[in-house]
């Protein structure tokens, strides 16, 4: 008697777990556009509000000061430099004699104190956050503190005049021993038309920020912010032709469970809302130099609405779209591992042989 009593509850309880969960499926698929809208920049802006306020965006919003990069003209590396040859555990010693001189990089920066089969560096972030101190060789940052560390678990740089370059790097970030996000990088060139690149951060608290882009006769740029792998918002581009006679096939733009699509041949911009092709609701792209509306290129959106009312797209995320922008433009130019990854690990290269 008590099995069966147990069973019928359980019944009723696994009855009322998918009546409710039907009824929030339903509830998404009902919801109109306006309301998806509204949600889902809302969950934008309050992404990138986070996002803002750690260490980690501080690091990845690094893009101006009295840098170089790291890699100059005509520089040819007779190796490739792999994680192998520049393993180990360094802590930040300015040495100013140096011993093997090289014009760009004269002096050693960094002690080897220990071994690993990672490269894991230790260092001021002064020289982190002010990337042109590192540059500088000034003495008197060798008493500074080594609060700063980069652990970088896969590394390679290949690089020559031809323009040939095969580059990884996968690393990990902390500032006093708290975690402050990690970096995947990959990118690869044959020619200045011929070069993929997919860029990573990953945040503390789940978000992260993705670009991807390629050259070719099929030109492509992406760029996501996500949260726990699950994109808020995405948007991709696609071109076609030779040189510089490109024209754009393809642009999508997904915000949540919205997408905005603009294909070739087609005339009108289609809106699908849970994947169905909205009605009544619509959206228009106006191009524009003065647009900031979307990521990668200039233009906005303006969306029509169920009732009737229009939004654009730029006033809906204007709180999050200037530090989104700045983000994947550091990501795009992989700025932090081109000025300070890419710096440390070549001058650690130069002055252990």
């Amino acid at each position: 008697m008590k099995r069966n009593i147990l069973l019928i509850a359980m019944g009723i309880g696994l009855l009322g777990w998918s009546c409710s969960k039907v009824d929030n499926q339903t509830q998404t698929m009902s919801q109109g556009l306006k309301q998806s809208i509204a949600q889902n920049t809302a969950a934008i802006n309050a992404a990138v509000s986070k996002i803002s306020e750690t260490k980690g965006y501080q690091v990845l919003s690094l893009n101006a000061g009295p840098t170089a990069k790291v890699i100059a003209p005509g520089t040819t590396f007779k190796d490739s430099i792999t994680l192998a040859l520049i393993a180990g555990i360094y802590d930040y010693q300015l040495d100013t004699i140096p011993l093997h001189h090289n014009f760009y990089y004269p002096f050693r920066l960094f002690k080897k104190t220990g071994t690993s089969n990672q490269m894991i560096v230790n260092l001021p972030q002064k020289l982190i956050f002010n990337p042109g101190y590192l540059h500088s060789f000034v003495k008197s940052d060798s008493v500074l503190k080594n609060d700063f560390t980069i652990t970088a678990s896969d590394y390679h740089l290949y690089y020559n005049s031809g323009n040939n370059l095969d580059y990884r790097l996968t690393a990990g970030l902390t500032l006093s021993g708290a975690d402050l996000g990690s970096f995947d990088i990959t990118e690869s060139s044959n020619s200045f038309s011929d070069q993929t690149n997919s860029s990573q951060y990953t945040f503390t608290g789940g978000y992260s920020i993705l670009t991807t882009w390629q050259t070719g006769d099929t030109s492509k740029s992406s760029f996501a912010l996500l949260q726990n792998n699950n994109p808020l918002l995405q948007e991709s581009t696609l071109y076609m032709g030779t040189g510089f006679r490109k024209h754009e096939r393809q642009y999508d733009l997904t915000i949540g469970n919205v997408e905005i699509k603009r294909g070739f041949g087609i005339d009108s911009i289609q809106v699908f809302q849970n994947g169905i092709l909205q009605k009544t609701g619509g959206a228009k792209i106006t191009d524009s130099a003065d647009s900031t509306g979307t990521i990668f290129d200039h233009r906005d959106i303006l969306l029509t609405f169920d009732d009737g009312t229009t939004e654009k797209l730029s006033t809906l995320i204007s709180p999050a779209l200037t530090q989104l922008k700045t983000l994947v433009t550091s990501l795009h130019d992989m700025y932090f591992a081109e000025n300070i990854v890419d710096y440390i690990a070549i001058n650690i290269y130069f002055n252990s042989r």
